[in-house]
């Protein structure tokens, strides 16, 4: 009984202070003009300038901001404010809203302010070799703004905004265009270069002389990758090595024509074919320029073996010719 009445007498003056707040603040929400965003912040935080939030300048005839004057309110309205006309110092005319001339962020007719409202300004700002200057009325095709910049170079060029500030526009295009290189005189393997021959797609043209005493004219990044070497007997001259030529004949293709049949070829073997027109199996065989016809057959077997008879030209050929262009080589 003593623990009950103990608790009572120490909760009993709790419990009529938080009575009395609630009476009052209902009363307060209940009779005040003050709306209730202010009471709100006053119950959380205690007190709040009321001075900062509710003091706004009236807007009238003759109210100036900065070198604008209020001529006349208008009989438009913008998302429920009206439009007044006003006259800048210099003479301009400009429509503004009341919110916008109560805050202040318009002060001139843009006689003096490149940036308008809303966009970001990086007048000063260096994005690479670039230096931002002003914003120009035109837009690029996504809705950027472009702006007037000048290179280290002394170039000008018009950049939107978003490729400056990602990173993909660094210069006026003197980065992505060196200067030109002087290869007067110098020598690629077997060319050398003896003078400019302009540009095609965007690549640099060189005129060069050959060791042969031809003349052509080769690209500047093949000449420095070494791709062209000359201008073009170098690569007859390997293809002729390569082929290994002898009286008209080569021997590589010769050579070749043992592990390889051409895609027209359907009897499995070179120099074996079926007549259309007979129906029999004929065998020939190509040597020195000449063709050997060596006979039709009625079994595909035999027209195969006859082929086979006949590369005994191409064998005794190509090994003659080993051991002939083996004894030229070991010469001293």
């Amino acid at each position: 009984m003593n623990l009950h009445f103990s608790l009572a007498c120490f909760f009993a003056p709790i419990w009529a202070w938080l009575a009395f707040q609630c009476s009052v603040w209902s009363f307060i929400l209940t009779h005040s003009p003050m709306p209730v965003y202010y009471i709100r912040k006053i119950m959380f935080y205690g007190a709040i300038d009321m001075t900062a939030q509710t003091t706004r300048a009236k807007i009238a005839i003759g109210y100036r901001i900065g070198h604008l004057r209020v001529e006349e309110a208008t009989s438009q309205h913008k998302n429920g404010y009206t439009i007044w006309r006003c006259r800048c110092d210099c003479g301009g005319e400009i429509l503004l809203d009341t919110r916008t001339l109560q805050r202040g962020t318009v002060t001139d007719c843009d006689c003096n302010t490149n940036v308008k409202p809303g966009q970001r300004d990086i007048t000063g700002q260096r994005f690479g070799r670039l230096t931002a200057q002003y914003p120009l009325p035109a837009r690029d095709a996504s809705g950027s703004t472009v702006w007037h910049c000048i290179c280290d170079c002394g170039g000008e060029i018009d950049a939107p905004l978003h490729q400056l500030t990602a990173g993909y526009r660094k210069s006026c295009g003197c980065l992505s265009h060196p200067p030109l290189k002087d290869y007067l005189g110098k020598r690629f393997s077997m060319l050398t270069v003896t003078g400019y021959a302009g540009k095609e797609d965007g690549q640099h043209l060189w005129r060069c002389k050959c060791d042969c005493g031809k003349e052509t004219v080769v690209r500047q990044t093949n000449l420095q990758s070494g791709k062209t070497k000359s201008c073009g007997c170098l690569q007859e001259k390997q293809l002729l090595e390569n082929l290994k030529l002898c009286e008209g004949t080569s021997v590589t293709i010769l050579e070749a024509g043992r592990r390889r049949l051409r895609p027209t070829n359907t009897s499995g073997v070179t120099g074996v074919y079926r007549n259309r027109r007979t129906g029999r199996w004929c065998a020939q065989i190509t040597f020195k320029r000449k063709t050997y016809y060596l006979g039709a057959y009625e079994k595909k077997d035999d027209a195969i073996r006859a082929r086979k008879r006949g590369e005994g030209l191409h064998e005794d050929f190509i090994a003659w010719y080993h051991a002939t262009h083996q004894l030229t080589e070991g010469r001293p």
